[in-house]
C-alpha cells in the first residue's frame, strides 16, 4: 500500500474533492432514510378504511415500533464498523450498505406486510454498513491537527440535511397525498442515485477507506496488535462520557419523527391561507434551518477558537444539549395552548425546531469529528459504530418517552425533557475541565493544513 503522505488531493472550495463525493452519497442516503421516516409513523397510525389506507395502529404501538426500528438502524453500526475494520475497509462497506438500502426501500413499495418487515430489515442492515464508515472516511480526508476537519464535517452535515429537507417535502407529500407506498418507492430511487454517484466518484477516494489487513506489511500489522496506551485509554473514557450526551440528546431530539410528528398531525392548526400544511412537512424545518445556519455556526466556533476563547468539542456538545433542551419549552407552550383552546399554533413547532437545530449543529457534526480525533486507530470504524449505536439507544429512549405521553400527557413529557436536558448539560459542564485533561491535548495546536492529506487509517501511526 502506498504511503498516503505522498498523495496530493485535488481540492474544491478549500476542501478535498472527495468530501463532495461523500457529501452527495450521504445526501441521497439521508433523502431515502428521512423520507421514509417522515411518513413511517403517519402510515402506521393512518386508518385502514380511508382512501390512503394505513395500518390503523395505536399511537403507542406506532411509536414503539418507531423507537425500536430507529434504535436498530444505528445499533447495527457496531457490526458495520467491525466488518469494515476486520474484513472490508470503509470504502467497500459503504458500497455494500448502499446496495442493501436500495433493496430495502424498493421492497417497502410493495403493499404486503412481509415486504414491510423485510424492507425495514434490509434498511437496518444497510444503514449499519454505510453510516459509520462514510463518516470515518470524511475524517480520513484531513491530516491530524487540520482545523478544516470540523468545517469539513459541517459541510458533510449540510449534505445530510439537504437530503432530509427535500425528502420531507417530496416523499412526505407523495406519501400523504398519493399513497404511502409510492413515497417508500421514491425513497429507494433517491438511494439509487446516491449509490451511482459514489461509484463514479471513486477516483477521488483512492487513499481513504481502504482495507488494511490484507495489504499492510508485517511491521505495521504488529503495531496495530499492540495494547492501547495510557493516552488512548484516557481518550476512550472521554469518548464514552460524550456518548452519554449523545444518548440524552437524541432521546429528546428524535421526538421529531415520533411524538412531535403525531402532535403536528393531531393537535396543531395547520391551516395557512386556506390550505392545510401536510404534517410531514414540519420534518423539513430542521433540515432547512441546518442548511441556512450550518456554515454560520461553524464559523462562529472557528472564530472563537482562533481568538483563544473556549471552543473545545466537549464544550460545544454540552452547549448544544442545553440549547436543544430549551427548545422543548416551546412545545410545552404548544401543549398548554392545545389544552386550553383545542388547537395550537404552528409557530410553536417552528420555534422548537429552530432551537433543536442550533443544538444539533453544536453536538452532532462535532461529535463525528471528535471521534476521528480521539479514537484509537485500530478501532476507528468500531468507535464510530459505537457512536451511532448510542444514537440508536437515544432513538429507543425517544420512542419510550413518546409512548408515555398517552398516560402523562404531552405537556408533562415536553416539559420533563426540557428540564432534564438543561440540568444534565449543566452537570457535565461542571466536569468539563477534568474530562478534557484526559484528551491529552488532542485538540491543541489545530491549524489549517493545505498540504498532502493522509488517510485516517494511518493518521496516528
Amino acid at each position: 500500500m502506498s504511503n498516503t503522505n505522498t498523495i496530493k488531493q485535488k481540492e474544491l472550495f478549500g476542501h478535498p474533492v472527495g468530501l463532495y463525493v461523500l457529501f452527495f452519497t450521504e445526501m441521497w442516503e439521508r433523502f431515502s432514510y428521512y423520507g421514509m421516516r417522515a411518513i413511517l409513523v403517519l402510515y402506521l397510525v393512518a386508518k385502514t378504511q380511508t382512501e390512503n389506507a394505513g395500518l390503523g395502529w395505536t399511537n403507542g404501538d406506532a411509536l414503539s415500533l418507531y423507537g425500536t426500528y430507529t434504535m436498530l438502524v444505528y445499533v447495527m453500526s457496531i457490526p458495520g464498523g467491525w466488518i469494515a475494520d476486520k474484513f472490508l475497509g470503509q470504502k467497500k462497506s459503504v458500497l455494500y450498505g448502499g446496495l442493501l438500502l436500495v433493496a430495502g426501500h424498493s421492497i417497502l413499495a410493495v403493499e404486503e406486510m412481509w415486504a414491510f418487515y423485510t424492507g425495514l430489515g434490509l434498511i437496518i442492515a444497510g444503514v449499519g454498513m454505510l453510516k459509520p464508515n462514510i463518516s470515518t472516511m470524511v475524517g480520513g480526508l484531513y491530516k491530524q491537527g487540520d482545523i478544516r476537519r470540523d468545517k469539513g464535517f459541517i459541510i458533510f452535515y449540510i449534505g445530510i440535511n439537504i437530503g432530509a429537507f427535500l425528502s420531507s417535502l417530496i416523499v412526505g407529500y407523495v406519501g400523504e397525498v398519493h399513497g404511502w407506498h409510492y413515497g417508500f418507492g421514491l425513497a429507494g430511487i433517491g438511494m439509487a442515485l446516491g449509490l451511482i454517484q459514489y461509484i463514479v466518484g471513486q477516483k477521488h477516494l483512492k487513499h481513504v477507506g481502504n482495507f488494511l489487513g490484507a495489504s499492510e506489511n508485517v511491521k505495521e500489522k504488529e503495531a496495530m496488535k499492540k495494547p492501547l496506551t495510557k493516552i488512548e485509554k484516557d481518550r476512550v473514557v472521554v469518548l464514552f462520557v460524550s456518548f452519554l450526551l449523545v444518548i440524552v440528546f437524541w432521546g429528546a431530539f428524535e421526538q421529531a419523527g415520533g411524538l412531535m410528528n403525531i402532535y403536528a398531525k393531531e393537535n396543531t392548526n395547520r391551516m395557512l391561507m386556506g390550505w392545510e400544511v401536510p404534517a410531514s412537512w414540519f420534518q423539513s424545518l430542521n433540515a432547512m434551518f441546518i442548511i441556512f445556519l450550518g456554515t454560520s455556526v461553524a464559523l462562529y466556533w472557528a472564530n472563537r477558537k482562533l481568538k483563544g476563547k473556549l471552543s473545545t468539542s466537549l464544550f460545544k456538545m454540552i452547549i448544544g444539549l442545553i440549547i436543544m433542551g430549551t427548545g422543548f419549552f416551546f412545545m410545552s407552550a404548544a401543549a398548554a395552548e392545545f389544552n386550553s383552546t383545542g388547537a395550537s399554533a404552528m409557530y410553536w413547532l417552528v420555534l422548537a425546531y429552530l432551537f433543536h437545530t442550533v443544538g444539533e449543529l453544536c453536538i452532532s457534526p462535532v461529535a463525528l469529528s471528535y471521534i476521528t480525533k480521539l479514537a484509537p486507530i485500530k478501532y476507528a470504524s468500531l468507535m464510530m459504530g459505537v457512536y451511532f449505536a448510542m444514537t440508536g439507544f437515544g432513538n429507543k429512549l425517544a420512542g419510550l418517552l413518546g409512548e408515555s405521553a398517552e398516560g402523562l400527557g404531552e405537556f408533562t413529557v415536553f416539559t420533563g425533557i426540557a428540564v432534564f436536558c438543561v440540568l444534565f448539560g449543566g452537570l457535565v459542564l461542571i466536569l468539563r475541565k477534568k474530562l478534557e485533561t484526559l484528551t491529552h491535548g488532542a485538540e491543541d495546536n489545530e491549524r489549517v493544513i493545505y498540504d498532502e492529506a493522509e488517510g485516517f487509517e494511518l493518521a496516528d501511526n
